[in-house]
This record gives C-alpha cells, sequence and structure tokens, in this order.
C-alpha cells in the first residue's frame, strides 16, 4: 500500500518514528545500496543473497511511548516496471522477534507498504528486517506510527524534510571552507587530481561517494585499469595513476595514501546533492553523508568533477552532451546518420564455483525467459553482460541495473532447471554477482575543445597543449545481434569492436588503417567551457561519444587527473582560474611533467 504525503509535515506526525534503513546498527546480509540517490533521496537496504535469503539486518529503535504501534516500510516491487506481478524481493518485518502480518515488496513503486501492528511494553524495540528470497529486496526507510492512517510524505518535493525533521537533523550543513580545490569523485581520476594537486601543497577536499576508493577500478567493480603512461616527452605523467593502478589490488594502500597527504581531507562516504554557483561560478557544494545523513558545506576556489556521471557539472549548470552525435557535426567516419541517445551501456559481472554435490537453484518465472536458442551457456559473465544502450544511465540507473539481474538471473535459472545440457551445471552455484554497476557512458561536459575520432586516428589538429597519452583503441559496445533478436531494444549481450588496440593484439593481426600513432588529449578538454572555475576528469571530459570508446579507460582517466591536480596548483600559485593555465601558464603545466 502506498500513501503519498503532504506538503508539510502534519501535527498528527509527531507521533511518527522515523529510521533510515542505511542506519541499522546491524546490515546483516544486507547492503547498503547508494547508486541512485540522486533519484531516490537516500540509499536503501538490499538483500543481494544471489538466490539464497540473507542473513537478517537488526538495529535497536526507541520510541516515545509503549503500547499500539503501526509499522510502514518505504519499499517496492523492483519487476514491477516490467509489469510483472511476481515478486521476487519480498521481506519481512520483526519486532521484539516476532514476525509481523504482512509481507513487503509488493507496491507498484517506491511507496510505504504496511507491514503490521505491534503492541510494546516499553520504549525500545529490537527490529529486524528478514529476507524471504535473495533476490535482491530492498527497504529504504522503516515508520512507526501511532495511527494505522498516518499520511507519511513520498514524493520527492516531500521527503526531504520529513526526513530532516523526524531524524533531527540540522537545517543547514556544517560549513567547511578554505579549500583551494575540491575534487568529487573517488575514482582513479578523483585520487590522481586529488593526490597531484595536495603535493603541489594546496589544500584539497576529496568527496567520494563510495564507501571505498577506485571507481570502477576498486574492490567493488574490479574493471583492469588500461592504456599506456610515463611517455616521453611527458615521462612523469603517469607516475601518481603508477601509485594507485588497479585500486583493488592495493585498497589500503591508496587510503593511506589520502590520509597521511597534509593538505588533503578525504571524505568516503559522502554524496554532493547541491552546488551554490552564481554567473557560471562555483562557491561551495553540499554534501549527505550516505549512513547518517549528515551535511557539509565545502566551500572551495576550484571545483573537480571526477564523478563519471558528470554530476558535479550537471548541477552547477555546464554543458553536457549524452548520446552520439551526428556524423555531418562531428565529421567522424563512425558517428552515426543522425544523433540519437544511443550510449555505451553498464555492466554487472558474475560467477560461478564447483560444489561437491548438486546444487538448486529456484525457477525465477519473473526474470528474463530464455530458451535453448536465446540462451548464453557460460559459467560466467563480465564486461559483455550489458545493458542500457538506449536508456538514460542516469535517470534510469536502477532500472538498468535491475534488468541485468533480471538476465542473469533468468539465464541462469535456465542452465540449471530447463537447459538439455543442465547436467553440466548441476554441481555450480551462482557464487557472485556485483550489485554495484560498471558505468561507461553518460554526461560528458563541454570544455573549450572538443575532443573527436579524428584527434585520435589522424592527428589532423596540433594541438599545443597536447599532454594525456592515449592509447586504447576505439572500442564501440554495440548489442549483440542474438540478443537484439531475441531482446529487441531491450539487449543484456554486448558485442565489441575495436579500430585499434595495442594491449594484447598483435600488429600484424590488424590494418594499416586500425592502428594510429598514439594520440594526445589537450588540456582543454579539461575544463568548462561556461563554468569558470570547473575542472573534469575521467570520463565526463569534453570528448565525443566516439572518442570517449578510448578516452574512458582507467590509466587515462587518472592521467588527466594528475593534469588537473598540477593545473589547480598552477591556478593557486597565479591567482588564476582554469582557462588561464592555457592562455597565460601553458609552458608552466606541460614542463610539469617533463
Amino acid at each position: 500500500m502506498c500513501l503519498f504525503g503532504l506538503s508539510r509535515i502534519s501535527a498528527q506526525q509527531k507521533d511518527v518514528v522515523l529510521i533510515e534503513a542505511e542506519s541499522f546498527l546491524n546490515l546483516g546480509g544486507w547492503v547498503v545500496d547508494q547508486q541512485f540517490m540522486d533519484q531516490m533521496g537516500s540509499p536503501f537496504l538490499l538483500a543481494h543473497g544471489i538466490g539464497t535469503p540473507v542473513a537478517n539486518a537488526s538495529t535497536e529503535v526507541t520510541l516515545p511511548k509503549s503500547g499500539e504501534w503501526h509499522v510502514f516500510v518505504r519499499t517496492w516491487n523492483w519487476c514491477a516496471p516490467w509489469k510483472i506481478e511476481e515478486c521476487p524481493g519480498r521481506f519481512k518485518v520483526l519486532v521484539n522477534d516476532k514476525e509481523l502480518a504482512n509481507e513487503l515488496g509488493t507496491g507498484k513503486e517506491w511507496g510505504w507498504e504496511y507491514a503490521g501492528c505491534t503492541t510494546l511494553t516499553g520504549k525500545k524495540a529490537k527490529l529486524e528486517l528478514a529476507d524471504l528470497t535473495g533476490f535482491e529486496g530492498r527497504c529504504d526507510a522503516v515508520a512507526f506510527a501511532r495511527s494505522r492512517d498516518a499520511r507519511l510524505p513520498n514524493t520527492k518535493y516531500d521527503l526531504p524534510e520529513f526526513r530532516r525533521t523526524l531524524l533531527g537533523l540540522p537545517a543547514q550543513p556544517e560549513v567547511k571552507s578554505g579549500f583551494d580545490l575540491v575534487v568529487v569523485g573517488g575514482g582513479t581520476a578523483g585520487i590522481c587530481a586529488a593526490l597531484q594537486a595536495a603535493r603541489q601543497g594546496i589544500k584539497v577536499a576529496l568527496v567520494n561517494d563510495r564507501p571505498v576508493p577506485g571507481g570502477n577500478n576498486s574492490t567493488e567493480i574490479h574493471v583492469v585499469a588500461s592504456g599506456s603512461m610515463n611517455v616521453a616527452p611527458y615521462v612523469k605523467l603517469g607516475n601518481v595513476m603508477g601509485e594507485i593502478r588497479n585500486v583493488y589490488e592495493k585498497e589500503r594502500q591508496v587510503i593511506g595514501l589520502l590520509d597521511n597527504e597534509p593538505t588533503l581531507t578525504y571524505y568516503p562516504n559522502m554524496h554532493v546533492t547541491k552546488v551554490h554557483v552564481a554567473n557560471g561560478h562555483i562557491a561551495s557544494v553540499v554534501a549527505k553523508h550516505v549512513i547518517d545523513s549528515h551535511e557539509i558545506e565545502l566551500v572551495g576556489s576550484l571545483f573537480a568533477d571526477c564523478t563519471g556521471d558528470g554530476n558535479l557539472g550537471y548541477l552547477a549548470g555546464a554543458d553536457f552532451r549524452m548520446g552520439r552525435e551526428k556524423r555531418s557535426e562531428t565529421r567522424e567516419t563512425l558517428a552515426p546518420d543522425h544523433p540519437d541517445n544511443m550510449v555505451l551501456g553498464a555492466t554487472i559481472s558474475w560467477g560461478s564455483a564447483i560444489e561437491e554435490n548438486d546444487v538448486t537453484f529456484p525457477l525465477c518465472d519473473w526474470a528474463i525467459q530464455v530458451d535453448e536458442d536465446s540462451s548464453e551457456k557460460v559459467t560466467s559473465g563480465s564486461n559483455w553482460w550489458e545493458s542500457g544502450f538506449y536508456h538514460d544511465q542516469v535517470g534510469e540507473a536502477e532500472y538498468i541495473r535491475d534488468y541485468l539481474f533480471r538476465a542473469i538471473y533468468g539465464n541462469w535459472s535456465f542452465l540449471k532447471n530447463k537447459s538439455k545440457q543442465r547436467a553440466d551445471y548441476a554441481k555450480r552455484r551462482l557464487s557472485r554477482m556485483t550489485y554495484v554497476v560498471g558505468k561507461r557512458e553518460s554526461r560528458r561536459l563541454m570544455g573549450d575543445v572538443f575532443f573527436v575520432q579524428q584527434d585520435i586516428e589522424k592527428e589532423y589538429v596540433k594541438y599545443d597543449d597536447a599532454l594525456v597519452i592515449g592509447t586504447y583503441s576505439i572500442d564501440q559496445h554495440f548489442p549483440t545481434p542474438k540478443n537484439s533478436f531475441y531482446f529487441p531494444g531491450e539487449e543484456f549481450q554486448s558485442t565489441m569492436r575495436h579500430y585499434f588496440n595495442d594491449l594484447g593484439v598483435s600488429r600484424k593481426y590488424l590494418r594499416d588503417d586500425q592502428v594510429p600513432p598514439p594520440y594526445r588529449l589537450p588540456y582543454r578538454c579539461l575544463y568548462s567551457a561556461n563554468v569558470d572555475n570547473l575542472f573534469m576528469a575521467g570520463r565526463c571530459i569534453s570528448v565525443s561519444h566516439i572518442a570517449l570508446s578510448s578516452t574512458r579507460v582507467a590509466n587515462f582517466g587518472g592521467m588527466t587527473g594528475e593534469v588537473v591536480g598540477q593545473a589547480a596548483a598552477i591556478c593557486k600559485r597565479h591567482g588564476c582560474l582554469p582557462r588561464a593555465v592555457y592562455t597565460d601558464h601553458l609552458g608552466e603545466l606541460l614542463d610539469a611533467f617533463r
């Protein structure tokens, strides 16, 4: 049952106690999922059991009085977007070890569902979430209300103030000022920007909305870093990235680097939600803590968007693009005749393990249904399990991730239960699956130079500020023809077309036109054309869709971060803005990496 709310908290709601699920003291087997905070306004707990119910999450609740309380849970049936009535993510609530009446996770959209009524003899209660399926149940918040008819706000307009009031949060964020550079995004680009700048002695804040550093290169996603570095004449460019390369192998060391740099303050688990900007100039950003919801405002002189999604630039009003440009505009031979919204997709990786005895797996009628012809007869999946080619990778992020869940579970269920080859999978257990999506493309922020395919293949423009070496292929991803045939417009398998590659592919197998010389990206792609104190690094830089197919890899992104960090130090030294580094101090920037 969804109860849509009021424009403000009513007097009757003084008898409501709110518990944010991410703040539970014991998560059990549930995990905090903060990927969709921009859409949800809050993280939620996810029962990511890969088909096996997870251990209960629990916490203690303090209520203003004993007696009868009605319990509501903000959740939904995550398969509802596909008109599926079966609810794979069901769970129940327990209060003081007593199970409440109703199963949850059944609504057609995110909203408040009624769990049941409980009578308490004291003011403290033990609250638990009990997963019933292991199939991605989710809980945003729990509310105890004195009335069964309590009206709980549920819109993006009402929920923030409702949360703030009932959680007793300050009306204004805690202000932290004096930063020379505020870096938003803790992937390889953000880490490199922050370290490079701090090592020049300027005061830096690094804001990361994940609990661990590294982005796609982290322990959560595990994408290997690719691309050449430290190439003459700029032999120092890549030094920082070389220290942190493949963060998933050295997470503790990388955190140590961030914590021990004297002029760098690292803020993990903080998500930027607001930007204060006037006349194209950012004054500060506001970030919310993922777990306890407290907010800080970071005041700085310069800012760097290393979010991947271009979130900071978007909030600041920076010019950006999404999708593919048309060939007549960019004159790229690989661009389509007409512009469209197609992007490189997002990926979830998964794997299986062999057990001594047979392992069962349930039939999943709610998942994508495959057969002998349309199924993928594999025991693991990596970057080719890709989806969202024709969807908004920011606004529809939860939909894209959940579609991949349905694809993987549906395929595995078929292999285990219905395939002619099911005996080959009898002893295999679905043992791992990421729930944090590995993204490739979303927003690209526009700079003073727009880098395109020709700049990679022919170097037909000689940029005087060319710096970052690029050696990875133009790696276009498209839905596989087989997958498109069976699932038109909703593909989940990709094929890659590498137009050149110096990483493990012998040149003798490639045509001359597939192997252009290494290219260099100009500095002018790394600051915003219309927000005067905004840098960008990583995959949200000023490039076309085609060029991004090469520039998006981690080593390249890390080097763009190093350049941004060095440029920020030059800005501090000369009291200038990013554009002036090119017009007035380019030699100083180039010399720093020789």
